[in-house]
């Protein structure tokens, strides 16, 4: 029972009925199998109780997701889409059981179209192998979450994944042409389409964006490519503090007139895990905070100089050193340390958790004095990182092993979401609300605008079966 809604249960003859429309290898009810698929990055000790589906399916086609979810809708069963598991949000979660839908079979790229600058994918494929594949055409793909080499497309659109790119490119959202998608009751849709202009009709492309699987279930889509830069540099500045690296992003389009591709921040106990959890040294591992900065040009000539001028300018504002890494296994060095925070988080610490936060970039520096005088109010540590340059940070705030843990991390979100409220900022810039979030809406949107999201979600899925628990509280 969800508020209002009451879900069926999957019998035996449910089983056997899907194992006739879409295989029996691809229906699954393995107790192993189900508790590793009934959850996603987010620890089981951020939730009250285990949750768990009653079965897998693992479609191989539009006509398969099709078929399980008019099965679904005429038992009012709910379904929760999956990924690769990789979402910190909780959106993975089956918080009513049911059945989660893997789309790990569904892994082909169906064109490349270089006459209109697309690419076609099935959800299930691997974010890095679009990248790698435009990439073998000279072409680009400008979603880049760090996440790309594990996490699958129609998650990343899902959730609106922004990742390294978004000061110059925008995030997934925005190299987003169009998808094909089964409504709640099997109905099979196409919104957009190649081309780069439409005003027929709502823009239900971008709404699908970022709504978490909640409308809809993406299993095609159309992305949009652009020609690939010739050149590109990543910089890696270490400086004394992390006031001085973040007082220094503003200063690299202001002073230096330039857009980068990329602007990462990674703050002292960040480089000190990493190197911890790599165990190895990594570039400015002893700084007080360090800045990558990567830069594209098609003139190779030119982007020395950008990179040159970039360099000097942030010596100019404090860094102490500056490495300069021009070829991949240089590049892969820097950024392996930034990728592999997360990671070395979860590796270190059992007790935390992980925020998504974005406030306007001119107040980064507020938002990190913010997180590390609650931190220290309540006895907490704070690792922060993140895409400084849009003003999206990702900090983790630790608990010690203590009885109480869970009640001093829950003191330390609420105290920094009212402060955060103030400053003009919000709960989630890419990784989504999902389960771990939701109860959280009512401090940034107003009841009016939780309402509209109801009704626009009960438009799409009337009986609520799809991914049910996510995004608002219905009451439960």
């Amino acid at each position: 029972m969800s508020g209002i809604f009451s879900y069926g249960k999957i019998t035996d003859e449910i089983i056997d009925e899907l194992k006739g429309k879409i295989g029996t290898n691809n229906v699954c009810a393995d107790e192993e199998k189900l508790e590793s698929y009934s959850r996603d990055e987010v620890p089981q000790s951020a939730y009250d109780r285990e949750y768990r589906a009653a079965l897998l399916v693992f479609p191989e086609s539009t006509e398969h997701v099709s078929e399980v979810m008019k099965t679904a809708s005429r038992e009012r069963i709910p379904v929760t889409p999956r990924g690769a598991g990789t979402g910190l949000s909780g959106g993975a979660l089956p918080a009513f059981g049911g059945i989660v839908m893997s789309f790990e079979k569904m892994n082909r790229i169906l064109e490349l179209d270089e006459a209109n600058l697309t690419i076609t994918t099935e959800p299930g494929v691997v974010t890095a192998e679009i990248s790698r594949m435009a990439a073998r055409h000279g072409l680009l793909y400008a979603g880049d979450p760090c996440s790309g080499d594990a996490s699958f497309i129609g998650g990343n659109i899902a959730e609106n994944a922004g990742g390294n790119k978004v000061i110059k490119y925008g995030a997934t959202g925005a190299q987003l042409l169009a998808l094909e998608v089964v409504l709640a009751d099997g109905s099979v849709c196409w919104f957009g389409g190649k081309r780069r202009k439409d005003v027929t009709g709502l823009d239900f492309v971008h709404l699908m964006a970022g709504s978490e699987g909640v409308l809809a279930i993406i299993t095609k889509a159309i992305l949009r490519l652009m020609p690939a830069p010739r050149h590109s540099v990543d910089l890696l500045a270490a400086f004394p503090d992390a006031e001085s690296a973040v007082a220094f992003v503003p200063q690299i389009i202001k002073e230096g007139g330039l857009i980068p591709a990329s602007v990462e921040f990674i703050d002292r106990k960040a480089l000190r895990l990493v190197a911890s959890y790599l165990n190895t040294e990594i570039p400015a591992g002893d700084a007080g905070a360090a800045l990558i900065i990567q830069l594209e040009e098609n003139d190779a000539e030119l982007l020395e100089r950008e990179f040159e001028e970039i360099g000097k300018l942030s010596q100019s504002h404090g860094a102490y050193e500056v490495y300069v890494a021009d070829t991949r296994g240089a590049k892969e060095r820097i950024w392996q340390a930034r990728k592999n925070v997360p990671e070395a988080v979860s590796a270190i610490y059992k007790r935390y958790t992980k925020e998504d936060l974005v406030v306007p970039t001119a107040d980064v520096p507020a938002l990190l004095e913010l997180l590390n005088d609650t931190a220290r109010s309540e006895g907490l540590e704070c690792v922060a990182y993140g895409h400084v340059g849009d003003g999206n940070m990702h900090c983790t705030i630790i608990s010690p092993e203590c009885g109480d843990w869970h009640e001093r991390l829950r003191a330390a979100q609420l105290r920094i979401y009212e402060k955060l409220v103030g400053m003009g900022g919000t709960l989630s810039g890419e990784h989504g609300i999902g389960y771990k979030r939701r109860e959280y809406m009512k401090y940034f949107l107003d009841e009016a605008q939780l309402e509209l999201i109801r009704r626009v979600k009960l438009a799409f899925d009337p009986q609520n079966i799809l991914n049910p628990g996510k995004l608002v509280e219905w009451g439960e």
